[in-house]
């Protein structure tokens, strides 16, 4: 379970993205720094050849299971963003590994992207023959997903199908996880006529009905936590909010739009890999100010945003990784 959008442009331009991951706790997660000229090196079975690269754009990003460069989301110092998002239920397909450079592993794509690409159009150069195949991180399986990119005028979203890469522009900015992008499209059908005002008192024979309270015009919006009723709350909150004035306003817009998405530890638990059950939790966000160029999180225990200014990294030597703050408390406030 996971949920990204793209913030409406604030007045000066600015551009910005948020995502929540939704996972049970246990997945080995750090900050990861890829540097400008990162050699890159998809992963292959052994003895196998997989497609590499060489990166002309630093990226800081979530790296999973100790490897800098199995990134779960990233932006680059080009402004481009990149999220790996779960998607199960049979709408992820990967390819078999065919060995002739053009295999990537799941994990590898966002490395792949954010290292070379500065735009949407670049991306879609990018990804022209490349197979994604399914590699194990550690977990027992390989996670089925699909990446949502954005850039500061588009979005797409890039499916694994029976067929192959599917490469999808997203209108909306928005994206969850099952099923395909074209039918959460279509379902925003449903739900024409939601507002962000008190709709008025209507005449029902001689009664005039009114509404109990404000906040009637959003009515009929899903509260659950499914793909399909995210997808919904996030397309709805991203169409209605005020335009943000500057970069900061829109971090803050994300901000608030996330943490309508926070999962409370233990309202949602599913079957644990060695019996019983695990809490799916919130485990992190992170903020991607594309024009700002600036990558910003907070982790599930710890209520404080950590940003980090793009411009400021040292995108030079070895790929590298920091320990994420897992534990935090309210700042001291003398009244």
């Amino acid at each position: 379970m996971c949920t990204n959008f793209k913030v409406k442009t604030a007045k000066d331009g600015s551009v910005v993205v948020g995502r929540s991951m939704e996972f049970p706790m246990g997945v080995p997660t750090a900050l990861a720094v890829l540097p400008g000229d990162f050699a890159g090196q998809a992963t292959a079975p052994e003895g196998q050849r997989a497609k590499s690269w060489t990166a002309r754009h630093g990226v800081v990003g979530m790296s999973a299971f100790g490897r800098p460069e199995w990134l779960s989301d990233g932006m680059n110092n080009a402004g481009l963003s990149a999220h790996f998002l779960y998607m199960p239920g049979g709408f992820c397909s990967y390819a078999a590994f065919v060995g002739d450079g053009n295999d990537l592993g799941g994990l590898d794509v966002i490395a792949y992207l954010l290292g070379t690409c500065s735009s949407i159009a670049e991306v879609k150069q990018a990804m022209d023959g490349v197979r994604i195949w399914g590699v194990d991180p550690g977990m027992g399986f390989a996670p089925p997903c699909h990446i949502l990119v954005h850039d500061a005028t588009s979005s797409l979203a890039i499916e694994l199908h029976p067929d192959g890469v599917h490469l999808v522009d997203n209108p909306t900015g928005v994206g969850t996880n099952a099923p395909y992008l074209d039918w959460h499209l279509t379902n925003l059908s449903n739900y024409v006529g939601i507002s962000a005002t008190t709709p008025d008192p209507v005449q029902v024979g001689k009664l005039t009905v009114s509404a109990l309270g404000q906040g009637q015009g959003l009515r009929g919006i899903p509260g659950d936590d499914t793909p399909p009723g995210r997808f919904v709350r996030a397309a709805v909150q991203v169409t209605l909010c005020d335009q943000p004035a500057d970069g900061h306003a829109a971090e803050l817009t994300a901000l608030h739009i996330l943490n309508s998405f926070d999962i409370t530890p233990g309202i949602i638990r599913e079957p644990a890999p060695h019996g019983g059950t695990a809490d799916e939790v919130t485990v992190w966000n992170s903020i991607s100010n594309l024009t700002g160029k600036r990558y910003a999180f907070r982790t599930v225990t710890d209520p404080n945003v950590y940003a980090i200014d793009l411009a400021k990294v040292d995108f030079t030597g070895q790929a590298r990784t920091r320990e994420l703050s897992w534990s935090g408390s309210f700042q001291e406030f003398t009244a």
